[in-house]
């Protein structure tokens, strides 16, 4: 069961960028692109509460079960 991860779609839409996001949340660019380009194994609770923190946003907001898509 795939998960998509629509972060692109939501800083677009929050008119921000990946650097801006990565201040934020003091997460690293490195580690944002990875979760960005869906090819993130896991994320941690605290992570998803500050990405979806940063972007005013809920986690299903940022990940679709491929299956829902």
């Amino acid at each position: 069961m795939p998960i998509v991860v629509h972060l692109d779609a939501m800083l677009a839409r929050r008119g921000m960028s990946l650097t801006e996001l990565s201040e934020r949340v003091d997460i690293t660019l490195a580690n944002l692109s990875i979760l960005k380009t869906g090819k993130a194994r896991a994320i941690r609770f605290s992570t998803l509460e500050a990405i979806c923190t940063a972007l005013d946003c809920q986690p299903g907001d940022l990940l679709q079960n491929k299956d829902d898509a």
